[in-house]
């Protein structure tokens, strides 16, 4: 099998949502695609000096073309790539992290600050089964803003307009038009 029926085949298995084991034959492929993004990346943050270049590096990363309206400050890190999804007007701060093993996309006019993590995967509790990825997509709508330092956790969807204090820890969906915070996050106040 070539690399790209390779990639194509590890994006088809992992789109279904299934735990993904260790002993999936896949899995050798999908170590590839990850060591490719996680050296992408660190190309990106250290060659990268202006915001057009890391446009169009990030890009090559997620494998679709980042509008020219959205702005991403270096360092910027992701251990997958292939499923992040951004809309138009972003901004994305400094030092973020985004696991999108599970699907990240953030639609338009969402302003995000630094050392935001936004991690989509996660593992069972059972030590036995513990390497296994499980996978929930994050969705973050329209003109939401994430505070500095916060983490969105699996499976999220943060509404629109809503806003994610600084620091905040999120496992749940956030409504349309809310103010979020704490560990973990609550309903603190409504637009």
């Amino acid at each position: 099998m070539s690399d790209q029926s390779n990639e194509s085949a590890v994006l088809q298995r992992l789109r279904t949502g299934k735990p993904f084991r260790k002993d999936d034959p896949l899995y050798a492929q999908f170590g590839a695609i990850v060591a490719r993004s996680i050296r992408r990346c660190v190309e990106m943050n250290a060659q990268a000096t202006e915001l057009d270049q890391v446009r169009s590096k990030l890009s090559e990363i997620i494998g679709s073309e980042i509008d020219a309206s959205t702005t991403i400050f270096p360092p910027f890190h992701t251990n997958f790539g292939r499923f992040i999804r951004l809309g138009k007007n972003i901004f994305i701060n400094h030092a973020c992290s985004f696991l999108d093993i599970g699907g990240i996309t953030i639609e338009d006019d969402v302003q995000i600050g630094p050392r935001v993590n936004l991690t989509s995967e996660n593992h069972p509790l059972a030590p036995a089964d513990r390497k296994t990825l499980l996978l929930q997509p994050i969705v973050i709508k329209r003109n939401a803003w994430i505070g500095a330092g916060a983490t969105i956790l699996p499976g999220v969807t943060v509404g629109e307009n809503a806003i994610v204090a600084a620091g905040a820890v999120v496992s749940r969906d956030v409504p349309d038009n809310t103010v979020v915070a704490g560990v973990p996050a609550k309903i603190v106040k409504t637009l």
